[in-house]
Order: structure tokens, then sequence, then C-alpha cells
């Protein structure tokens, strides 16, 4: 596979999972919306390294360590930002941060972490170059 077409591939998979994202956001299932939300920049992250480092992806989940290993430099807002949302992961797949993190979970909670998870995807995406 191609550079170009391993990079498509993660950005495709990063936007199916966006619009999965927002449908669950409209059916009130937060924390999977929220799930969601960090998968889509994971992927979009993987995608930028896969631009600016090498075909062979780094199989973790956290943002800030694909941040910089992909070479990227993140503003300290964005850094804490990304750091919660990679704790979206692991509180949704394992029963025993499974309800803690549903409680936390509240209508406005998620609208905040939505707007975020929407605004890091936009500007991750700004830094794919295509050709």
């Amino acid at each position: 596979m191609e550079r170009m077409e391993l990079i498509q591939y993660w950005l495709r998979s990063a936007e199916n999972d966006s619009e999965t994202m927002e449908k669950l956001y409209k059916m009130e299932e937060y924390p999977w919306a929220l799930f969601l939300g960090q998968l889509v920049l994971e992927k979009t992250l993987k995608a930028i390294y896969t631009q600016n480092v090498d075909f062979e992806v780094p199989r973790i989940h956290d943002l800030v360590r694909l941040a910089v290993l992909a070479q990227i430099e993140v503003p300290q807002a964005e850094i804490e930002s990304m750091d919660i949302i990679s704790s979206f992961n692991l509180n949704t797949r394992y029963p025993d941060f499974k309800l803690s993190f549903h409680n936390q979970c509240t209508k406005e909670f998620t609208a905040q972490y939505m707007g975020i998870i929407r605004s890091l995807h936009q500007w991750l995406q700004s830094l794919i170059k295509m050709k």
C-alpha cells in the first residue's frame, strides 16, 4: 500500500467513526459518543504519523504520545484536552471504570467534549498535506 493510500485509509476510518459519534450523541449515548470521539482523533493522528514518520503506526491509544511521535507541535491547552480525551478509550471499555465514566457523561460534560473533539479533529485534518 502506498503512503497516500494508507493516509486515506486512516482518514476514511476516522470520518466513518465521526459520523457514528454524531449519531450516538444525538441518541444521547454519551459515553459511546465520547469513546468514538477518542478514536476519531487517534485515527487522524495515525494518518499524520503515516504522513510525517512511517507506515508502521504505533499500536497505542494515548493521543498526546501519538502527537509527539507524529512530530507535531501541540499547544498546551490542546495537550490537556487530548490527555483527558485519551481516558475516554479506557473508561468506556473496562468494567471497573465504566459506571463512574457513565455517571460523568452528563449532557453538559458530553457537549463540552464533543465541541473539543470536533475542534481538534478539524485542526488535525488541516495538518494533512494531500498530494
